[in-house]
């Protein structure tokens, strides 16, 4: 009797261990299945209408028909992007908060002493969207028509030549110090509170050159107001297809305003697959090819590597620049 009392107890206890882990690995399939089930977040660490925040807008309002669940854009710019940065560093890891982020999150850890967030392992990267090439932009009125004689001229008068930029720290002046570093070139670096000023001065004649992205310097370029000498993209733009880039010049360097989503550390795989081959797809949209268009965006998308490997290239780049040339943001 004892015995198969022990019996019919151990069959029940197999049977209870059976049942929970059918239960439970059923409860895990079924939540990969339905994901996602609420509301997702983009946080967009700009303001209302910047490129980053119209491509969230455009990518969130396709994806939220697709899946049948709301996606919010949660703008909360300020301190070059870190407060919001900061804010997707700290979401749950669930899949349901991104960070829809551009170019500075791989230059801002460069020129602040210290970010409340590591850049690269703090996330996990899903997809680069697109990227914005950027132009080596002069007064006409100087005599240079190729890239080499302006860097000729510039190398044998040190400092005689003054350049703009948008604000210590930022992309655009980064990417003329890299050039200065990388070519020996001495140029003096005068910042402005935003490209609009910098480009104003530089038609007037009071700077020389600039490094500006070619949406911002389009109008200028086509009216004759400013000069391109050269771009820093990987090809030519197709807005500009005449102008060789830097490296056609001698120059081996590229360097590109991009956008891309990055999501809390250690999202599931599957998570980070999804996503990815759904905003893929959305990229191919005529709509989204629109947008791109408007805005001087070049399609990039592809598998979420494509993130990683730019993020591990360029924010060690950023960081060597500014100890280089002993940058200092106030």
């Amino acid at each position: 009797m004892l015995l198969a009392y022990f019996r019919r107890l151990r069959l029940h206890f197999v049977s209870t261990i059976f049942i929970t882990v059918f239960v439970l690995f059923s409860s895990v399939s079924f939540s990969q299945n339905t994901y996602p089930s609420k509301s997702i977040t983009f946080i967009v660490p700009y303001t209302t209408g910047s490129t980053a925040d119209l491509l969230a807008r455009n990518i969130g309002n396709k994806l939220s028909v697709k899946w049948g669940v709301p996606v919010i854009v949660d703008n909360r710019p300020g301190a070059a992007g870190v407060i919001g940065t900061e804010a997707a560093s700290k979401a749950a890891n669930d899949g349901y908060t991104f960070l829809f982020t551009a170019t500075s999150h791989a230059s801002v850890p460069a020129v602040k002493a210290k970010t409340p967030y590591d850049a690269m392992n703090g996330f996990t990267p899903i997809i680069l969207l697109c990227n914005s090439a950027m132009g080596l932009v002069i007064n006409p009125n100087l005599p240079f028509q190729k890239y080499s004689e302006f860097e000729a001229y510039v190398k044998s008068h040190p400092n005689a030549y003054s350049y703009a930029s948008p604000g210590t720290g930022t992309t655009q002046h980064l990417a003329m110090e890299l050039l200065k570093q990388r070519t020996g070139m001495e140029i003096l670096h005068v910042p402005y509170k935003g490209i609009s000023g910098a480009i104003t001065d530089i038609i007037g004649g009071h700077v020389q050159a600039s490094i500006v992205s070619l949406q911002a310097a389009s109008t200028y370029l086509q009216s004759g107001q400013l000069r391109m000498l050269a771009v820093l993209s990987e090809d030519r733009s197709k807005s500009f297809p005449s102008i060789p880039t830097l490296k056609q010049q001698g120059v081996n360097e590229v360097v590109d305003t991009w956008y891309g989503v990055l999501g809390p550390a250690k999202i599931s795989p599957s998570i980070v697959a999804k996503i990815n081959a759904d905003i893929n797809l959305i990229l191919q949209t005529n709509e989204l090819q629109e947008l791109m268009d408007k805005q001087g965006l070049v399609l990039v998308g592809g598998d979420s590597i494509k993130m990683k490997t730019l993020l591990q290239n360029e924010i060690p780049k950023w960081k060597s620049v500014v100890k280089k040339g002993n940058i200092q943001v106030e």
